[in-house]
């Protein structure tokens, strides 16, 4: 009787204003999240790599090893594929993404900083290099390649056959 007694005196007292209904997890919202993974790989720049134990090791009509051999193989396949690949991300993940990190980082900040406006500064630089490059040219290249195709318009080749 006394703990029923305490079960009563219980009392919960919360404003409307401080209970937000919306901004609380629903049931439905959790059964959603469980029922539809993350998908880490939106873009599918990894597709390639969606292997299943057939994709890898497939017996031909022809010839098939016993039932058992079968399911043991298969089974030993998936999970050491797990087992590997969870070892390996535990192990590199951190590392190599710190290394990826740092080389985009470092590759963004020259492109930013260096290549672009290295390619800007040509390009604005291009107009007048090219009206220089126009007039020298026409000041000495082309006379040479004019005074070279005279000589040989002079030259006639004939072919006899005998």
């Amino acid at each position: 009787m006394g703990l029923e007694k305490e079960k009563a005196d219980t009392k919960i007292f919360m404003d409307e204003d401080d209970f937000n209904r919306e901004s609380s997890p629903t049931l439905s919202d959790m059964e959603k999240s469980l029922e539809k993974p993350q998908d880490r790989d939106p873009h599918g720049l990894n597709s390639h790599l969606k292997l299943g134990f057939e994709d890898v090791i497939a017996e031909p009509a022809s010839s098939h090893s016993f039932d058992r051999v079968w399911i043991c193989s298969h089974a030993l396949f998936e999970v050491s594929k797990y087992l590997v690949y969870k070892l390996l991300t535990l192990l590199l993940a951190v590392p190599l993404a710190l290394v990826a990190g740092i080389l985009f980082a470092v590759l963004s900040c020259l492109h930013i900083w260096i290549v672009m406006p290295f390619i800007k500064s040509c390009l604005m630089v291009l107009p007048p290099v090219q009206a220089v490059w126009k007039s020298v040219t026409t000041l000495f290249i082309e006379p040479v390649c004019r005074g070279i195709g005279r000589c040989f318009t002079a030259i006639n080749i004939r072919i006899d056959q005998e």
